[in-house]
């Protein structure tokens, strides 16, 4: 389980203090998969570094399985159950050869090499690109190389996932990619934390957390949340398309409330 206990956090500076998360508390259960939504600013990239203790909070706590972030001979402990997989993989990669990239954090373990070797391949496989182990990262595309960083923290086998805008500088294909592989690892049983600017995706975890202001000022399920038009706008968001146009065909057809995807939609239609 992950528990926030009024987590708050302030980035220092000489020109001030800025709050980039106030008073936020939370629980989420293992398996849950969670979305993390918000404009700029409100705070969603500070809240993905508290869960594995890339940052520390200023004030309050956050748990992992009841293990305090803060509490520096925890840190290991934190960092083998949390893995993260962020917005850019090329700053992630740091060997020349696929394989070696995703057995970095085992070798820094020191986990026997044959058992490396066998999680490597288990998670390249895991995530369909065992045909490209020897190949070099910069002859990969986007979504390969993000896969590739996926892998290396499949491999690690943590328990939880936290997901930063992983489909951020990814096109279309990309994206329904990685996200159809996150659906995978929760099936699977992994607790997944996902920030995303795209609703689209976000309609895929069974919660939401909206962010404003570095607070948590909504946690419901995509449905209520994203059905909601009138309030996505206000908080400056679109609403998934099919949301949208499930609205503009009211005005035309009776139609079921709150419907959620397309799959929804195409269906009423009927």
């Amino acid at each position: 389980m992950i528990r926030a206990e009024n987590l708050r956090y302030v980035y220092k500076s000489s020109s001030g203090d800025k709050v980039a998360l106030d008073d936020i508390n939370f629980s989420i259960d293992d398996g849950e998969f969670v979305a993390i939504i918000g404009t700029n600013g409100s705070g969603k990239s500070t809240l993905a570094k508290q869960f594995n203790a890339l940052l520390i909070p200023t004030d309050g706590k956050i748990f992992i399985d009841g293990l305090d972030t803060s509490d520096e001979k925890n840190l290991w402990h934190v960092r083998e159950k949390v893995g993260m997989v962020f917005q850019n993989p090329d700053s992630e990669i740091v060997a020349a050869i696929v394989e070696d990239d995703v057995a970095f954090g085992l070798e820094n373990l020191g986990i026997e090499p044959d058992k490396i070797r066998e999680r490597v391949d288990l998670a390249l496989d895991s995530v369909n690109m065992s045909d490209y182990k020897k190949f070099a990262p910069s002859k990969l595309s986007g979504g390969q190389k993000q896969r590739i960083a996926i892998a290396g923290v499949i491999a690690m086998n943590t328990k939880i996932i936290v997901f930063d805008e992983p489909t951020a500088m990814l096109d279309p294909m990309g994206r329904r990619e990685i996200l159809s592989l996150v659906k995978k690892l929760h099936t699977q049983g992994k607790t997944i934390i996902y920030i995303t600017h795209f609703m689209e995706e976000a309609t895929a975890a069974q919660r939401v957390f909206v962010m404003e202001g570095g607070r948590i000022i909504l946690d419901e399920t995509p449905r209520e949340i994203f059905t909601n038009v009138k309030e996505m706008r206000r908080l400056g968001f679109d609403a998934p398309v099919a949301v949208e146009l499930a609205e503009r065909l009211r005005k035309k057809f009776k139609l079921p409330p709150k419907i959620l995807t397309a799959d929804e939609l195409a269906e009423a239609l009927k």
